[in-house]
């Protein structure tokens, strides 16, 4: 048995035949662009999360705090 593309349904041209209709396939991928490429972001660690600015804030505050805490302690 010989296997043919498929017809599109009402179609008299291509009646009978079996799998998808050959002129709506792509003869080619299309070409990539060429210009410059990304490179892949490297994993960032836990340096890289300490050093953002709001959390420096935060902690420079909390340490404030529990430096006035032990200040008050030790004058008090």
């Amino acid at each position: 048995m010989q296997s043919t593309p498929h017809a599109p349904p009402g179609d008299p041209e291509h009646a009978g035949r079996v799998g998808p209709p050959t002129s709506s396939m792509p003869s080619a991928p299309p070409a990539a662009e060429p210009g410059p490429r990304e490179e892949p972001e490297e994993p960032r660690g836990c340096l890289y999360a300490l050093s953002q600015p709001p959390l420096m804030l935060f902690l420079a505050v909390i340490g404030t705090l529990l430096g006035l805490c032990g200040v008050h302690d030790l004058l008090l």
